[in-house]
């Protein structure tokens, strides 16, 4: 199953998890340093739910910020 929003096509996107050690030098310390790095996914909030399409309902997957923005009616 794909993670990507019906609607607005948002989906995974890659990223970096940065591990930082000591304390910054605005607080007193003498700086951070920097770990390794790797990858790290972020993923969408998608929901599946019922919805009118051309006045049919149908289930889609679609991320709760088009639910919020009301882009989606609901089928109740």
């Amino acid at each position: 199953m794909a993670r990507r929003c019906d609607i607005c096509g948002k989906g995974t996107i890659s990223g970096s998890v940065v591990p930082r050690k000591g304390q910054a030098k605005k607080k007193g310390g003498v700086g951070q340093h920097i770990g390794v790095t790797t990858k790290r996914e972020f993923r969408p909030n998608i929901v599946s739910v019922k919805a009118l399409i051309n006045g049919t309902p149908k289930t889609i997957k679609v991320c709760t910020r088009c639910l919020r923005s009301g882009r989606v009616e609901k089928v109740v």
